[in-house]
C-alpha cells in the first residue's frame, strides 16, 4: 500500500497537469480515465444511451468526496462549489466557482442563469449535501437543486474498494484521496436514469421526495428523512461522546477503569461534591455515596443522571428523601407570587422512586424536575 501511495502521488501529478493542459472533449475524458485506472479508480457505467439525453441538470447520490470528477469522466458537467472559499483548491478539485453566494436564492439564480445558455455542459448536483456510505440509505434531498429547471436526470452511484471503508464520516477529501492511492483499487459504477419531468402543479418539495424515492428504489437503500443538517449534529454528539473516558471497547453504558475515589481535600473533590448535591437536587431518592462514585467516573452532571435513570448504576433508594425541596409556606408562596406572578408555585409531590420503563416518560419526569428546581430557585 505504501508502495502504491508513494508512486501513484507521482501519476497522479501528472493526471492533474494532462486533464488541465488538454480541452473539455472525448479524447481527453478518455486518457484521463485510463490514467484514472493506473491510480486505481475504475469507473464502469450501465446505460449510456439514457447519458445526457437532453437533461441539463444531473441528481446524483453523494458517496465520496470524487463523485463530481469521476462523472466528469463519463460525460461532460459542471458542479457548482457550494462550501469553501473560491481559489486554486476549488478550481483543482474540478468545481466551478460561481462566487461567494450570500443565500441559497441567490444561488439558484445563478444556476438558473447558467442552465439558461445551451453552450454550457449540464449541472451535476448533490441534494444530500453530506457523504455517506451509500449502504444503508439516502439522506434527505434539499429542494433547492430542483428548483433550477423542471427536468432532471437522477443518477445513481455506488462505490467499492476492499479492506478499507469508502467514505469515513468527518475525514477530509485528502485523507481520502490518500487511502485511495493506498488501497490496490476503487470500482466506481454508474447507472444512468431516465430523465424525470416535474409534474403540473408540484411542488419542489414533492419533486424532491419522488426523485429521492426512485433514485433509493435504484440502489436498493431506504429513503430517509435524515437532513444533513440532523448527521452534522450527530457527528458532534459522537465526537463528545469520544472525549468522555469510557473504557476500550464499550458502549456509552460501560464504566471507565479509575480509582472509586480522590484524596481528600483536593480542588477535584470539591468539584464532585459540588456536582453530586446538584444531581442529588434532581434526584433527591438516590444515596449521596452512589451519586459521588459516579461522578468520580463521568466527571459529567447529565452523564450521571442519564446513568442513573437508564439502570446503569445499581443503587437502593433512600427510604427517607432528605433531598427534596422543601415546601415554600404561606407567607413566601404569597410574597414569590407577588414578586413573580403568573409562575405557578413548585410541587410539594415527594419524587417518585420508580422510574418508567419508557425513556420519553423518564426524560418528561427529569424536565419536571429541573423546572421546579428553576422556580423554587427564582423564589
Amino acid at each position: 500500500g505504501l508502495c502504491l501511495l508513494v508512486l501513484r502521488v507521482f501519476i497522479g501529478v501528472h493526471v492533474f497537469l494532462v486533464s488541465c493542459a488538454l480541452p473539455d472533449s472525448v479524447v481527453r475524458r478518455f486518457i484521463v480515465r485510463v490514467m484514472c485506472s493506473v491510480l486505481g479508480l475504475l469507473v464502469r457505467q450501465s446505460d449510456p444511451r439514457l447519458r445526457g439525453a437532453g437533461s441539463r441538470v444531473f441528481i446524483a447520490n453523494h458517496i465520496t468526496p470524487f463523485d463530481h470528477n469521476v462523472v466528469s469522466l463519463l460525460t461532460s458537467c459542471n458542479t457548482p462549489a457550494l462550501s469553501g472559499a473560491p481559489g486554486f483548491i476549488c478550481w483543482s478539485r474540478g468545481f466551478m466557482e460561481l462566487g461567494v453566494s450570500s443565500s441559497r436564492a441567490e444561488l439558484v439564480d445563478s444556476l438558473k442563469e447558467y442552465s439558461a445558455q445551451q453552450g454550457n455542459p449540464p449541472l451535476l448536483l448533490f441534494p444530500e449535501e453530506a457523504a455517506t456510505n451509500g449502504r444503508a440509505g439516502l439522506l434527505r434531498f434539499s429542494s433547492w437543486p430542483f428548483s433550477i429547471l423542471d427536468e432532471v436526470q437522477p443518477v445513481a452511484l455506488q462505490v467499492r474498494r476492499p479492506l478499507v471503508a469508502v467514505s469515513v464520516a468527518d475525514s477530509s477529501w485528502i485523507t481520502e484521496l490518500l487511502w485511495t492511492f493506498f488501497v490496490p483499487f476503487t470500482v466506481y459504477q454508474v447507472r444512468w436514469m431516465p430523465s424525470v419531468p416535474r409534474r403540473a402543479d408540484e411542488r419542489v418539495e414533492d419533486f424532491a421526495l419522488r426523485v429521492q424515492e426512485l433514485l433509493a428504489m435504484e440502489l436498493g437503500v431506504v429513503s430517509t428523512r435524515i437532513t444533513a443538517a440532523d448527521r452534522t449534529e450527530h457527528m458532534k454528539r459522537l465526537r463528545h461522546t469520544a472525549r468522555l473516558p469510557f473504557a476500550p471497547g464499550g458502549g456509552p453504558g460501560a464504566r471507565p477503569r479509575v480509582p472509586p475515589s480522590l484524596p481528600g481535600g483536593a480542588p477535584e473533590d470539591m468539584g464532585v461534591m459540588a456536582m453530586a448535591q446538584q444531581v442529588k437536587e434532581v434526584l433527591p431518592h438516590v444515596p449521596l455515596e452512589v451519586i459521588r462514585t459516579d461522578l468520580v467516573q463521568t466527571n459529567c452532571v447529565d452523564t450521571t443522571i442519564a446513568n442513573l435513570l437508564e439502570g446503569r448504576v445499581p443503587f437502593f433508594p433512600e427510604s427517607k428523601e432528605a433531598g427534596d425541596l422543601p415546601a415554600p409556606s404561606t407567607s413566601q408562596a404569597a410574597a414569590a407570587s407577588g414578586i413573580q406572578g403568573s409562575v405557578p408555585a413548585p410541587s410539594s409531590k415527594p419524587a417518585t422512586k420508580q422510574f418508567a420503563k419508557s425513556p420519553v416518560e423518564r426524560h418528561m419526569s427529569l424536565q419536571e424536575r429541573k423546572r421546579a428546581l428553576y422556580d423554587y430557585a427564582r423564589r
